[in-house]
């Protein structure tokens, strides 16, 4: 049974006649004699080993002795008994192909899991190639590394090699002829391996042919133990040194091409000599036509799966992994990333050049060619059905749902575009092949190519490491022409990204590219270059490296989440900020549905504390997980983590009236967060702040929005725009902004007096905790100073002339309970100014005015006719009238209702964050 082996021939090949050294790539070895001694080397080829696959049909060879003497005692031709019609491959879709990569055989409780799969699937027939077990292969690669560097420690390295398969054998399969039989081959194999080691470290290198007969070995033990595993396990079955069966061409140092019809004979061959249901194959290596151990190279025991698929002409052929499926986006990127169900075998290849964990391309090709299905599953989730990468027919890709068009979004970090531009270059041919040529010389990886139909300009991206490279050899290249000045310039831009969107005719939908495009542009995503090719499967941008998650988080969340996914950070959880935190909690759930829209809260902050999440606060109950689960408020934390979410939309809403607060909106619009506040601090301060906002509003794609810095919930400030947009010309505007003095101007009718009114006012929340803030006229007059300033007036607040309606004695006392005290000294005077009025059928209202004309606002105590409708106002009314060319003094165009209350003023910032989300693109 013994048979003296060649090493650059498989371990499993039934000859048994000595083996040389066939191959001239191998025949260097022999030179190495001179090095380390004739007999080193005689001992070295004098290794000997059995046939794996002739010791597995041992069994069998006992079997049919017993058969052979049962026949003799029954008086049978004994030459008739044995004897066995050639088995002919059944190929065909009763043929499963399974692969298992080294997670999948990490350790012994994996390869339990990993046969138990095998024995419980119902396929009529089986195929499961194996990687070598888990970090094995880097191992050997390592084994082979410090061999050539001549350091010692292989030998150690080798030994854990050596007891790592030795104690997984032992705990795997107890006892018994398996066991006996494995330890012995491995035994064998590591003596084998010593010695070429031994003769790698001796000459200081190592062909290519060694490696790969080095590194083999995982396979080949791997493959054995779970062949063993599934016998003990009940189900019959072979085991197979793909070495035996899969021929290549090697094409390049990375990459072999299948010769399949050589492989195909091979197969037919193998299998007429070990029959079995159940084959359990090597993956990773393979021979090449002159019978030399080679590999596939890194991932490819998924092409071994392929190619066995392809050979066998399986059903289907299911890749076992770590992952649940092949996701929309790289999940350690974007979190929402998704599981897609399927996908073609085109859009498979354009996600994994672009760095996706799918399947190498060239591992689509043999399962292509017969239309075989390949599924991605997870071996430790084996609920999760996958991800199916098939062919699809024309008319199934014609009845995709319109966001099925895009499957997923890819990114290739640290790239540079280089730009060749000049005019000389237009309609000169050759222009482009020298400039690859060029390229292609220093041996530089083109990664993206875009050119304008100009012929004005070539732009290509290349790794970042390369770039220097590239850009030097092209000006050495077009030296004369830069000099001359028929190219102008080559250009280079670091730091750079590129983003992919691929799907199965794409590029043929319309709205497509421009709900990616304005996807881009809404998150504030430069665009640098752009390449689309007519395969309708890419369309691939080039972004700033900074910029590169997010811009994958904005396309992301665009296609694959609601339509408008909005992070929102709220500043001032007080009376209107958790009033409108549960006006969001209430209507989330709606606006997600109808609407399209995705509110998440991200993060509260106060004075004191605040809390973040990463996902979205849980709004029914966010009051105890501040309580529970805050940290100390630190506005700088707070903006970095608004910034590094997964959403492409933010808004900071302030509910605060915090002039330090206010004084950060410019900061947060050029880091790309939309601004929504009823906080009058910010457009009532200093007129170059105001100025400065609204500037940068208009630069980006940044908004703000302060509609309830006026009117609370009324629109005063969407309407005074509305009419200057269409081309008004605004006269004046008069208003009773207050809801405090509506209040309590409304219920001064003599019945009460009007120290008592403001006591009643301040006890129904309608004031400030100071009612001094409110009677002093300055929110009417901040009010007053925003609108003149959206009418183009450029007033500072000192410039408003605000009549005084408490005496400075009055004012000027130190606590608000002293104040309440001391205010019905003044009840007297301010009863007489109402008995005046009344006497004359007029009522006083502080009313604060905006003259456009005179460029100039106040704010007023005044009297005014009984009949007038700033007089008829009811509770907390407000009440805005537009005077304008338009609609005249007779006819002003009036605004009303209520105008104080933490409901009013929420809802008022709410309809600007709908406002908010129809600009971004939800439906209206």
């Amino acid at each position: 049974m013994a048979m003296a082996m060649a090493v650059p021939f498989s371990t499993s090949t039934s000859t048994s006649t000595p083996l040389g050294l066939v191959s001239p790539r191998l025949g260097a070895l022999k030179g190495w004699t001179e090095s380390f001694g004739a007999s080193s080397f005689e001992s070295f080829m004098r290794l000997t080993r059995a046939s794996p696959c002739k010791l597995q049909c041992q069994g069998s060879y006992r079997e049919r002795s017993k058969e052979i003497q049962a026949a003799a005692a029954a008086g049978v031709d004994l030459l008739t008994v044995g004897q066995k019609q050639e088995q002919v491959l059944p190929r065909g879709p009763s043929w499963a192909v399974h692969k298992f990569g080294g997670t999948c055989v990490g350790n012994v409780e994996r390869i339990q899991n990993v046969a138990k799969i095998i024995i419980d699937d119902p396929s009529e027939r089986k195929v499961a190639v194996v990687s070598a077990m888990s970090k094995v292969t880097d191992m050997m690669y390592d084994l082979i590394r410090k061999a050539q560097a001549r350091d010692d420690s292989y030998n150690s390295d080798l030994d854990v090699v050596h007891a790592t398969h030795k104690e997984t054998a032992v705990a795997l399969l107890e006892d018994g002829h398996d066991l006996t039989k494995f330890l012995g081959i491995l035994e064998s194999d590591i003596n084998n391996l010593r010695a070429m080691l031994r003769a790698i470290y001796i000459a200081g290198l190592a062909t290519e042919t060694f490696e790969d007969w080095v590194v083999g070995h995982g396979e080949l033990w791997s493959a054995q133990l779970l062949a063993a595993t599934v016998r003990k396990g009940g189900l019959p079955c072979v085991w197979m040194d793909a070495r035996d069966v899969i021929v290549v061409t090697p094409t390049g140092k990375l990459q072999v091409d299948p010769v399949y019809e050589a492989s195909a004979e091979k197969l037919d061959k193998w299998y007429s000599r070990y029959p079995s249901d159940t084959v359990i194959v090597t993956g990773f290596i393979a021979s090449t036509t002159d019978d030399i151990p080679t590999t596939l190279k890194r991932d490819g025991s998924d092409l071994s799966a392929a190619i066995m698929g392809s050979l066998f002409q399986a059903s289907r052929v299911t890749i076992w992994t770590d992952v649940d499926g092949v996701f929309s986006a790289d999940p350690r990127k974007v979190s929402e990333a998704v599981i897609l169900k399927s996908l073609s075998y085109q859009e498979a290849w354009e996600m994994s050049y672009f760095g996706a964990n799918v399947l190498h391309p060239r591992t689509t090709i043999p399962v292509m060619k017969s239309n075989i299905p390949v599924t991605i599953r997870n071996i430790f989730n084996v609920s999760a059905i996958g991800t199916e990468i098939r062919g699809f027919s024309d008319s199934e890709t014609l009845q995709y749902a319109a966001k099925d068009f895009v499957k997923g979004f890819t990114t290739v970090d640290n790239i540079a575009l280089v730009n060749v531009e000049g005019t000389g270059m237009a309609g000169v041919p050759g222009t482009a092949s020298d400039i690859f040529d060029a390229v292609k010389g220093v041996g530089a990886n083109v990664v993206m190519i875009s050119q304008a139909s100009s012929e004005h300009s070539v732009c290509f991206a290349v790794p970042m490491k390369e770039v220097d490279t590239v850009s030097r050899a092209l000006e050495t290249k077009f030296r004369r022409d830069l000099d001359s000045g028929r190219l102008s310039k080559v250009e280079v831009v670091k730091n750079c990204c590129l983003l992919a969107a691929v799907g199965q005719r794409m590029a043929s939908t319309p709205g497509v590219s421009a709900t990616l495009f304005t996807a881009l542009a809404k998150a504030n995503i430069n665009v640098r270059a752009i390449a689309q090719g007519c395969s309708e499967y890419n369309i691939t941008v080039v972004v700033d490296q900074a910029d590169s998650i997010k811009a994958l988080k904005a396309v992301h969340s665009r296609f694959y989440l609601s339509k408008i996914p909005i992070a929102v950070g709220l500043v001032g959880p007080g009376l209107i900020g958790k009033t409108l935190l549960d006006q969001f909690r209430d209507q989330a759930a709606s606006l997600k549905e109808d609407f399209h829209i995705d509110l998440r809260v991200m993060g509260i902050i106060d004075s004191n504390t605040m809390y973040l999440c990463d996902t979205g606060v849980d709004l029914a109950n966010w009051r105890e997980l501040i309580e529970t689960q805050g940290c100390p408020a630190d506005m700088s934390k707070f903006t970095a983590h608004m910034q590094n979410h997964s959403l492409p939309n933010t808004v900071i809403i302030d509910c605060t009236a915090s002039v330090k607060v206010a004084e950060k909106y410019y900061d947060w619009m050029q880091k790309r967060m939309h601004i929504i506040t009823p906080n009058k601090k910010a457009n009532s301060g200093p007129y170059e702040q105001y100025a400065n906002l609204k500037e940068l509003q208009r630069q980006s794609y940044t908004h703000y929005f302060y509609e309830a810095t006026v009117g609370a919930g009324l629109p005063i400030v969407s309407t005074l725009r509305g009419l200057l947009e269409t081309g008004d010309k605004i006269v004046k505007v008069e208003g009773i902004f207050s809801g405090t003095l509506s209040y309590i101007f409304n219920s001064f009718d003599g019945t009460k007096c009007f120290s008592q009114i403001v006591k009643e006012a301040k006890a129904a929340g309608y004031t400030e905790p100071d009612p001094r803030d409110d009677l002093s006229g300055m929110d009417v007059a901040r009010k007053v100073i925003i609108l003149a300033r959206e009418c183009g007036l450029q007033l500072q607040l000192d410039d408003i002339k605000i009549d005084k309606l408490l005496p400075e004695s009055l004012s000027a006392l130190d606590s608000v309970d002293e104040f309440l005290e001391k205010l019905p000294s003044f009840d007297a005077e301010i009863e007489a100014q109402r008995k005046d009025a009344d006497s004359s059928g007029m009522v006083l209202r502080f009313v604060g005015i905006v003259d456009v004309k005179a460029n100039q606002g106040a704010v007023k105590l005044v009297r005014l006719p009984k009949s007038d409708p700033f007089a008829q106002l009811s509770g907390t009314d407000n009440i805005i009238a537009f005077t304008s060319k338009r609609y005249s003094k007779d006819q002003r165009l009036i605004v009303r209702g209520p105008g104080a209350g933490a409901e009013v003023t929420a809802a008022g910032v709410f309809s600007d964050l709908l406002r908010l989300a129809s600009y971004l693109g939800a439906p209206s």
